[in-house]
């Protein structure tokens, strides 16, 4: 209930002031849930990806630290995050995410967080839940303001949305090791050739 109220009233500011573009909403996956993973900067790509596929609603991994608060963390529960443990992540880390994929629904997973040696472990992470759920990744990149202060002078913040990765062929031609390091590749590039887009 929460989420469709803090969304609609985003989505109409939002939209009232153009401060959002997103490109490729042709590629998001129709009728089948899916991962989503993008670039991340700070809390504003957050926001920024949840209106680029809205009204569908996208339930985020957040670092367990944020429910530390109970204030931030009841604000994030009603936003649909839920908290992983990204310094020894386990088997337990997926049960959440493989959960909601099963009811439908959309996990949000942003690998490069704000310290570069949690990305690669949660691009694995993002890609073994894809592959044990059986849906694509959807790839997405952000690039515009990182703080409050940058959307009120009127930075405008653009998310791309990449071609889906699916894995079923891939599934049926490779071990599982073979399957996660090259689908971990793929991920990769896809990700670094959506960054390339804003770098002309």
């Amino acid at each position: 209930m929460m989420y469709h109220i803090v969304a609609k009233i985003l989505y109409f500011i939002i939209k009232l002031f153009r401060l959002l573009e997103v490109r490729g909403k042709e590629n998001i996956p129709k009728n089948k849930n899916y991962v989503v993973t993008c670039s991340h900067r700070g809390w504003v790509d957050v926001i920024m990806l949840a209106m680029s596929l809205y009204p569908t609603q996208v339930h985020y991994m957040a670092k367990k630290e944020l429910f530390n608060s109970r204030l931030i963390g009841t604000f994030l529960k009603y936003l649909n995050a839920f908290p992983v443990n990204r310094q020894n992540p386990g088997p337990s880390t997926l049960k959440i995410p493989m959960k909601l994929l099963k009811e439908n629904k959309i996990v949000g997973i942003f690998p490069s967080g704000t310290r570069t040696n949690e990305e690669v472990p949660l691009k694995r992470g993002a890609v073994t839940i894809a592959i044990k759920a059986n849906v694509p990744i959807l790839p997405a990149s952000y690039h515009g303001p990182t703080n409050l202060k940058e959307i009120l002078i009127g930075k405008k913040a653009t998310v791309i949305l990449g071609e889906p990765l699916y894995f079923d062929k891939q599934k049926e031609e490779m071990d599982k090791d073979e399957l996660l390091s090259y689908s971990l590749k793929l991920l990769e590039n896809k990700m670094k050739n959506l960054e390339k887009t804003f770098i002309k």
